[in-house]
């Protein structure tokens, strides 16, 4: 009996002391109680963009936002991403997705597709909210869009010369044949697949156009075909042109019918001048003759799907010409006479 007194007399002890606390220390329990219930929290913790899927007009791209989460659940949350062009200021595109509850300490990420024109740079805008207000906000410029290859024009083939850095030309050409005032050309270039993969079937069409009128005189198609990875392509064909001018060796890569690339050379045929990509001039001797058969053909494999005849070249200005001078002796020959 005297346990169960001295039993009873502590459990109201016990009370009667948490009683006292609680008067006390009012707070005490309701701090207990806010902590557990602490608001929850949000911030822009990332954004990253990426290219997705581009056209000849468009471009995707994938905004990856990372959200960081502190406190209670995060209910009724949603991500506004805006584009807006960074010349005119205006607003390109606009999406807004929801986003699950987020609950616990983590990071929580969240991907959103703009599609915007391919041209120009863009400010990309993130807006959180949290039911309608704001509460989180970040932006990341984005230059280039223009620079973003097409899907349908991608390839890891490129012409192996042609950064403008390399001494030498992406087109190489030699003097093959001269006959009756023409020259043919033996033209080629070097195709290199710098893909992880072998390419899709390509093919070259080689153009010779006269530098001063522009005038294409000749053209030619070799079928390439498919270029393992890592390996070069070495293909070669045969211009026939006019004596006596300077010319633009175009080389233009195709693959199923879409423009991939494009290199350019100079041949030099007048003796006047030298031509160059860059335009310049300057006075030069040489006889196109002096050249013919000097240079042997490395023995390889082409395939040659079209080759025009050409234009019927530049010697009907000179027949003219003639023809002018022919009448002016006339002329003075007339005036001796008489």
């Amino acid at each position: 009996m005297k346990r169960e007194r001295i039993l009873a007399g502590g459990i109201a002890l016990l009370v009667v002391v948490s009683l006292l606390a609680a008067a006390v220390i009012p707070g005490a329990l309701a701090a207990g109680s806010r902590e557990e219930k602490r608001p929850s929290g949000l911030r822009i913790e990332d954004v990253s963009i990426a290219p997705g899927h581009v056209s000849g007009g468009t471009a995707t791209l994938a905004v990856e936002t990372r959200l960081e989460h502190r406190g209670s659940a995060a209910e009724n949350v949603s991500i506004l991403v805006r584009a807006v062009h960074s010349d005119s200021g205006l607003v390109e595109t606009t999406t807004q997705s929801r986003v699950p509850t987020i609950d616990g300490e983590r990071e929580e990420s969240v991907t959103q597709n703009l599609s915007v024109e391919r041209r120009g740079d863009y400010r990309i805008e993130t807006v959180v909210f949290s039911d309608g207000k704001r509460i989180a906000e970040g932006g990341t410029d984005v230059r280039g869009v223009g620079a973003l290859r097409p899907d349908y024009a991608r390839t890891g083939v490129d012409f192996h010369w042609n950064d403008g850095t390399s001494a030498f030309p992406p087109i190489d050409y030699s003097i093959a044949t001269v006959s009756d005032d023409r020259v043919s050309l033996d033209v080629s270039t070097y195709l290199t697949n710098e893909g992880d993969d072998p390419s899709e079937d390509v093919r070259v069409v080689f153009i010779a156009r006269q530098a001063d009128s522009n005038i294409v005189t000749d053209r030619t198609t070799v079928s390439v075909g498919t270029i393992d990875a890592g390996r070069t392509a070495n293909p070669s064909a045969t211009v026939t042109v006019p004596d006596g001018y300077n010319y633009y060796l175009d080389a233009v890569l195709w693959k199923d019918g879409v423009v991939i690339g494009t290199a350019r050379s100079a041949a030099n045929l007048d003796p006047s001048k030298t031509l160059s990509v860059n335009e310049t001039e300057s006075d030069v001797e040489l006889s196109v003759s002096d050249f013919e058969g000097s240079n042997e053909k490395e023995s390889r494999s082409k395939t040659t799907t079209a080759n025009d005849a050409g234009q019927p070249g530049f010697t009907v200005v000179a027949g003219i010409v003639a023809l002018l001078g022919a009448g002016l002796v006339a002329r003075t020959n007339r005036r001796k006479h008489d």
